[in-house]
């Protein structure tokens, strides 16, 4: 009986602990300024900083960004050129497309289906699946994406790895737009 009575406060307590969770949206940051609206954002040539670090915090690769951003009504191109700390060097192009008033998806040759974008107040979530070389082999990894809008010229980026919902590493980057 006392087994039964500790077996389902135990439930209880972890059923409501449950409850109490709560996953941040964009909607959360919709008051939040300056607004992002991608279209001014990533239109013109855009520089950015990043690193990949491990789960463990280690740094592993640190690389720099040029992008050549420009939109056609609701459709923008993102072109990225990337290199790395150890010289080598990578192509993404970005097709993103207005789907409603806070909505954009995107696809590149790397993402496996389409980036689903959420825009809030100075955030955007971008949610995707890229298809990650390692080592010769390719990688379905999952990207929960945050951009952050600092100022008129800056944005901060975050995206957390994953695979099989486990935490893999992080990505972080500083977006600084050029003058016009």
């Amino acid at each position: 009986m006392l087994k039964s009575i500790w077996r389902t406060s135990c439930l209880l307590f972890f059923v409501l602990l449950a409850g109490c969770s709560t996953t941040i949206t964009p909607a959360d940051y919709a008051m939040e300024k300056p607004m992002l609206d991608l279209k001014t954002y990533f239109n013109g040539t855009v520089d950015a900083w990043g690193m990949f670090q491990d789960r463990s915090g280690k740094v592993i690769k640190r690389f720099t960004v040029v992008m050549h951003c420009h939109w056609e009504g609701d459709t923008g191109t993102l072109d990225e050129d990337f290199t790395y700390s150890d010289g080598t060097t990578q192509k993404r192009i970005w097709t993103l497309k207005k789907i409603g008033p806070d909505r954009y998806i995107g696809t590149a040759a790397d993402v496996v289906g389409e980036a689903i974008g959420t825009v809030g107040g100075n955030s955007l979530r971008w949610q995707y699946v890229l298809a990650l070389p390692v080592d010769g082999k390719i990688y379905n990894v999952n990207f929960d994406d945050w951009m952050y809008l600092m100022d008129e010229r800056v944005m901060l980026n975050r995206a957390v790895m994953s695979k099989f919902g486990f935490r893999l590493g992080e990505v972080t980057l500083s977006f600084t737009k050029r003058a016009q």
